[in-house]
């Protein structure tokens, strides 16, 4: 170790020497009050060094309490507050479960189909974003809040991308959200250093393996019908997830929120940090996400307004299949509505193969999760996800159509 300096102020270099390797040598300034250390800063090559000093170390708990203490909140409120309730009242309907919307289960503004075109987008739109509010609002906070949280932490990931997917899927269950409301979430873990299996996993099982969701799946279809579609949701987690993200070809993340932690760091200090890396973790999220659903709202709602009443009241053909399939997994919908849709179709006499496609493809992607994977990963695996679940919506529309 050399020192320089002259003064107050001191320039430290400190040399970490590993067996049969060049020395490491990593730079940082040390700033001295009264003969009392402040705060030291260290930047060291971690490709050949991947260790935390334990200076550094000394100062995250705080830190991490905090984030832990602030994802509790948010979460509690949301899950006790809004979205359990709401999903067991959806449980607890059984057979008599209702969708009005066209995407969503209720509507803030009718929709009758004497009116223009023009007229059904924009109310469908204005629906949307209603029933969507508070799900949103929730995965606004609650990203930049996982955002800051895993940035305290040494390891985001692990080397083997099938466990990875788990690690993901641990992350995604427990949140509740539909596959809209977890996009900016996702955003939030990638940004932090997540993998791109993780992510992509968090996505796939937020909305399609949430408990209530899976027991309403399980109590309204046939058996058959049901492990169907939770093989789709499985294949997609564990199969495809890791093997997407194997072809990629960037796999660090777009931003990693660093928070500088002071050695002899007060809670109010803490608190301050974490308040401005929450702000920063905050905008990451929102100046993509926020315009893309509305995007998304508009554009779902021009799709769902182009299709005719009885569209699915016919004859099933491969070419119906793979349009059921195409718009499925298009649409943004609300959690559970992927259940409850498929059902309500299928006691009004549509043909069960297409009822498979759209439980196996409605609600697992949206246009709004693809969008903000696509300007967060990559647009190449947006499509890959798309095409993915598009196949296998197809896969079960076939094999419903040859079991009769």
């Amino acid at each position: 170790m050399a020192t320089f300096g002259c003064g107050p102020c001191h320039v430290v270099l400190f040399y970490y020497f590993l067996s049969n390797t060049r020395p490491v040598k990593s730079s940082g300034l040390s700033t001295f009050n009264d003969g009392a250390i402040r705060r030291v800063l260290v930047s060291v090559q971690t490709s050949a060094l991947n260790m935390d000093l334990p200076l550094a170390q000394s100062g995250r708990w705080r830190s991490r309490t905090l984030t832990i203490t602030l994802m509790a909140a948010i979460a509690m409120i949301f899950w006790m507050d809004s979205r359990y309730p709401a999903l067991l009242k959806r449980y607890h309907a059984g057979t008599q479960i209702k969708a009005t919307g066209a995407l969503t289960f209720g509507t803030a503004y009718k929709v009758d189909r004497s009116m223009p075109y023009p007229a059904r987008v924009w109310r469908t739109t204005i629906n949307w974003l209603d029933a969507n509010r508070v799900g949103m609002t929730f995965s606004f906070l609650f990203g930049p809040a996982a955002l800051v949280f895993l940035s305290t932490l040494r390891t985001r990931r692990t080397k083997s991308r099938y466990l990875n997917s788990l690690l993901g899927t641990a992350a995604g269950v427990p949140l509740g959200v539909c596959s809209n409301c977890i996009a900016p979430i996702a955003r939030g873990f990638y940004a932090s250093g997540m993998s791109t299996e993780s992510v992509l996993a968090s996505m796939f099982a937020s909305p399609a393996l949430n408990v209530v969701v899976l027991a309403m799946t399980f109590t309204l279809f046939p058996l058959p019908l049901a492990v169907l579609k939770l093989a789709t949701v499985l294949f997609l987690i564990l199969v495809f997830a890791p093997a997407i993200s194997a072809r990629q070809t960037e796999s660090s993340p777009m931003l990693n929120v660093a928070i500088d932690f002071p050695i002899r760091e007060t809670w109010s200090q803490t608190l301050v940090t974490i308040g401005r890396a929450y702000a920063k973790s905050f905008w990451t999220v929102f100046r993509v996400a926020f315009p893309l659903m509305i995007l998304a709202a508009v554009l779902g709602a021009f799709v769902v307004e182009l299709i005719p009443p009885q569209a699915l009241i016919t004859h099933v053909s491969f070419l119906g299949i793979v349009a059921v399939a195409a718009i499925s997994a298009f649409l943004p919908v609300p959690m559970a509505f992927d259940v409850a849709i498929a059902y309500i179709v299928m006691t009004h006499g549509v043909p069960l193969a297409y009822v498979a496609t759209i439980l196996c493809t409605l609600g697992i992607i949206s246009v709004y999760s693809l969008s903000v994977v696509g300007k967060t990963i990559s647009w190449k695996i947006a499509g890959a996800t798309y095409a993915t679940v598009v196949f296998f919506g197809i896969i079960a529309g076939l094999a419903a159509r040859s079991l009769g």
